[in-house]
């Protein structure tokens, strides 16, 4: 008796912890369309901004934060993915593994202002890129490559070993397993690690704010080495250095970054759910 009123307690505790955590969130989220609606329309989204951004759309931001967001995933998979392959499957147990996992941990907990800094020494100054989409872009990219390592790597080797036996048995070489194998097998985790990353770049602020977001551009950019607007940085603008904005745009360009952010969700959700119905353990 005592044991099943222990467990009761338990479960009882689990589901008021859920509760405090997933009430504020749907509050939050629930606050921000009902407030948000009433600016949403095709204007909004489509037209430039104007009369200092208290008028017209929000097309310049919008596209803004999807080149910065396709500019990080070009820029980071090949390289969080390659690092993870080697750290899984070809490095062996060293002192210098050890360290290079412990750093990408550390890096992972990093305050993102410390990024972009580091952007704005290294992209915007040494290597003269300037403010622009590709400083921002790279910047993003080293900041959300300790998350996709981390992830890819712990997907690698959750693949059961006898995948790799046999393949081994088969003749084939290591790397013929691992493309032909493992990483069919990984990829539903290393797309997970993928979202999470891009998901953080595509909401931060403080790294853009240094390397590559405008003010005010009542166009769309032209290069990759142009500056452009994006939405966490707009939605900042207009909360705190415009005054006498109506609060139904900034709820409004809350409720499309929040949009575009789950939509991003959903699709890779839906990717990683097809791969992982194709897995085979």
């Amino acid at each position: 008796m005592n044991r099943h009123l222990v467990q009761r307690l338990g479960f009882a505790m689990l589901g008021l912890a859920a509760l405090v955590v997933v009430v504020p969130i749907l509050l939050v989220i629930g606050t921000i369309v009902a407030r948000g609606m009433g600016a949403i329309s095709w204007e909004f989204l489509s037209a430039m901004p104007r009369e200092g951004m208290k008028a017209g759309g929000i097309l310049p931001a919008i596209v803004g934060t999807l080149l910065l967001t396709v500019g990080t995933a070009l820029a980071a998979i090949p390289v969080a993915v390659g690092g993870a392959i080697y750290l899984a499957e070809y490095a062996r147990d060293t002192w210098l593994t050890r360290a290079i996992r412990l750093a990408i941990i550390n890096l992972a907990g990093i305050p993102s202002v410390v990024y972009g800094l580091f952007g704005l020494g290294l992209f915007v100054l040494f290597l003269q890129f300037g403010t622009s989409i590709l400083a921002g872009s790279l910047t993003l990219a080293i900041m959300t490559l300790p998350i996709i390592i981390s992830t890819a790597e712990e997907a690698l080797r959750a693949v059961p070993v006898e995948f790799r036996t046999v393949s081994a048995s088969l003749g084939g070489t290591r790397w013929q397993g691992i493309r032909n194998i493992i990483l069919p097998q990984a990829l539903p985790g290393i797309i997970t690690g993928v979202i999470l990353g891009l998901l953080r770049a595509a909401g931060e602020t403080a790294p853009i704010l240094f390397t590559v977001a405008a003010f005010f551009l009542p166009h769309l950019p032209r290069t990759v080495l142009d500056q452009t607007m994006t939405l966490p940085y707009h939605l900042y603008v207009i909360s705190t250095q415009v005054p006498g904005m109506p609060p139904q745009i900034q709820y409004g360009t809350a409720l499309v970054l929040l949009g575009l952010v789950l939509s991003l969700n959903v699709v890779a959700t839906i990717i990683r759910s097809y791969y992982r119905r194709r897995r085979q353990w």
